[in-house]
């Protein structure tokens, strides 16, 4: 078994320039340098691998064999150095983020500029609850997660993504569509429609219905934003959503935003990276993009 590399390399040389001289010289060694190589070489598989006896080198039958095997190494080490040199131009590659369902809508605008950049890289975005992200980016099954919580653990980066707020909605021949802003009390006789996952948004919409001694009517609740939508479309009840998820709604009036007075609530979603280990160029791309966006909103 041969246990330099190298020295597949340095025969495969002296192979294809069928001189030690010509092939000393592509290498940058001396010839001495070279046939010791060989000798090496020679030595650690036990058999003569060049027959010396003419004027031109001829391979052995074991030769031959080895000599197969350097070419093959010498294509994989090109196609690994392709390989390379196209990642870094940042042209091919994947990129692999986690989010849960609400999450990835944050995500849309980002990937759609991303891909008309990098067409070539393959996105996939990982449906995963909010708590088991961490232990996706730690185990290197994605290289980013979005998450809509603080991250204070130390092994993990944040980078701001959007600032978002929950926002209260009613069909648009609702009662209360019409109002600009009303009070948390205004809604006790309200059906609301519930996102029945347990959220920091859901907590705070709980929390401030029971501080204000209101009734909160969740006679329905849904598995999914999308879910949530229709029904409050449909006329079903009311609801708060992040507004994010509701925002092409708001804007086409299919969905009224209504303030309340005692609600108002912002999220930061943050993409979230693994602070010792270095991002694939994909996922360096897809973040220098963000950050080029958050920088053009604020100008």
């Amino acid at each position: 078994m041969v246990q330099d590399s190298a020295l597949l390399n340095v025969f495969y040389t002296v192979v294809n320039e069928r001189s030690f001289t010509r092939a000393a010289e592509k290498l940058f060694r001396t010839q001495p340098a070279v046939s010791l190589a060989i000798q090496r070489l020679e030595a650690e598989i036990g058999e003569t691998l060049l027959d010396r006896s003419g004027r031109d080198l001829a391979l052995t039958d074991t030769g031959k064999i080895v000599y197969e095997c350097a070419r093959q190494q010498e294509n994989l080490h090109r196609s690994l150095v392709n390989q390379i040199q196209e990642t870094r131009n940042k042209s091919v590659g994947r990129l692999c983020i986690g989010a849960n369902e609400s999450m990835t809508l944050y995500l849309l605008p980002h990937l759609c500029e991303f891909r008309k950049a990098y067409p070539k890289v393959k996105v996939v975005v990982q449906r995963s609850r909010s708590g088991e992200i961490p232990d996706r980016l730690l185990a290197g099954d994605a290289d980013l997660g979005v998450v809509s919580y603080s991250v204070t653990d130390e092994r993990f980066r944040a980078h701001p993504l959007y600032v978002d707020h929950l926002s209260f909605v009613v069909p648009p021949s609702h009662r209360l569509a019409k109002q600009a802003s009303l009070s948390i009390k205004d809604l006790e006789m309200e059906v609301f429609v519930a996102h029945n996952v347990a959220s920091p948004y859901r907590d705070a919409v709980i929390r401030a219905f029971r501080d204000a001694k209101v009734p909160l009517n969740m006679d329905i609740e849904m598995p999914t934003v999308e879910s949530i939508r229709r029904m409050v479309q449909a006329g079903q009840g009311v609801a708060f959503l992040p507004r994010m998820c509701v925002d092409q709604d708001v804007r086409q009036g299919a969905l009224k935003e209504v303030k309340v007075k005692e609600l108002r609530v912002e999220r930061r979603i943050n993409l979230v990276s693994v602070e010792k280990r270095s991002l694939s160029h994909a996922a360096r791309a897809f973040l220098d993009l963000v950050k080029a966006d958050q920088r053009k909103a604020s100008a």
